[in-house]
């Protein structure tokens, strides 16, 4: 067994200990409440980190609180940032190069940093104005565990409505009920891909989703990235539509995630891409099982919240297909584990 399958494994395990820790009173408080005082929120994060603020940013937009969602290069090097800003800064270590110089261009101009990290002892934690400290396991190298920790607590940071209690006590129950029932799916899951064709060594592979669930569309390319050792794309579902179709070939394969709310709009794609002559791999609730040609079914999950582990079948396929491709998934050819250098591409 890889060391990667192995993390993807104890993914309901760790998060159900994440989502214990922010049900109690102290975690969520002081950042809930910077949040809920500030005039300008910027959301940000790098790497699977930035996946995991684009599950978040949802969370935000919907409850009719905007953020500016920017990656932690781009708001370091090409955005001012105001001295009434808060900034909520997602990383697993705290320490890549880019959220350590974000740190001191915030402080120098009296910006309020929320830090949602899984070390005490990176930067972040040590130097956030409020530190969210979210302890997991280190992945041996592929981010999940430590991703679904920092979406977790991003996006209860955005569903705190009483700023003086941690997460509500009843959504608290009902998602570690859903983190619960994934937990017993993943074994047919993994059935489901070791007996489908969708996974094919050489194949182009492309990722579609909408709201929260764009996290795991992007969270996917970049397994296929750091992997699979292959290239990827990812985009919005309604977004593919306006000019990105044209890439469609026989043999592609696409993975979609279908949203509650526009469920037929996204099956209606699926059908599409498959008489183009693609193969098409559905995640979702209740879905039809003739709709794709590999439908993974996940439990019902509160809205929204799905993200945290509907990526879970994207990553066993991602260990899966690197297995048949001879490719070494445990092992960075040439990145860290943590990027603490701001110039080219390979490390000493």
């Amino acid at each position: 067994m890889t060391h990667f399958l192995q993390d993807i494994l104890r993914q309901p395990d760790e998060l159900r200990g994440v989502i214990e820790l922010l049900r109690r009173e102290g975690p969520l408080q002081g950042a809930a409440a910077a949040v809920q005082g500030a005039r300008h929120v910027y959301l940000t994060g790098i790497g699977a980190s930035y996946n995991a603020a684009l599950g978040a940013a949802s969370h935000f937009h919907s409850a009719g609180r905007p953020v500016y969602l920017l990656d932690a290069a781009e708001l370091l090097h090409s955005a001012r940032i105001l001295p009434d800003s808060l900034l909520i800064v997602l990383s697993r270590s705290g320490r890549s190069i880019e959220i350590v110089k974000l740190l001191e261009k915030a402080r120098a101009v009296g910006a309020t940093i929320v830090g949602v990290t899984n070390f005490p002892d990176g930067a972040l934690a040590q130097q956030a104005t409020i530190p969210l400290i979210l302890p997991v396991a280190p992945d041996h190298g592929i981010s999940a565990n430590t991703y679904v920790s920092l979406a977790a607590g991003a996006a209860a940071i955005a569903s705190a409505e009483d700023a003086a209690r941690g997460l509500d006590a009843q959504l608290a129950s009902t998602l570690l009920a859903a983190i619960a029932a994934t937990a017993k799916e993943i074994p047919a899951w993994q059935r489901q891909l070791a007996q489908s064709s969708w996974l094919e060594p050489g194949a182009t592979y492309c990722f579609l989703a909408r709201g929260a669930s764009l996290a795991s569309a992007y969270g996917a390319q970049l397994l296929w990235e750091e992997g699979v050792k292959v290239a990827a794309l990812a985009m919005g579902t309604d977004s593919f539509r306006h000019g990105p179709q044209e890439i469609v070939t026989t043999g592609m394969r696409f993975a979609i995630w279908i949203d509650e709310r526009m469920r037929e709009a996204d099956l209606s794609v699926a059908r599409d891409l498959r008489r183009l002559g693609a193969s098409v791999m559905l995640i979702g609730s209740s879905v039809p099982a003739d709709a794709g040609d590999l439908v993974i079914q996940h439990p019902s999950w509160p809205s929204s919240w799905q993200f945290l582990m509907d990526i879970i079948p994207a990553q066993l396929a991602a260990e899966a297909l690197a297995r048949i491709s001879g490719v070494d998934c445990d092992q960075f050819r040439f990145a860290s584990y943590v990027v603490e250098g701001d110039k080219g591409l390979l490390h000493t």
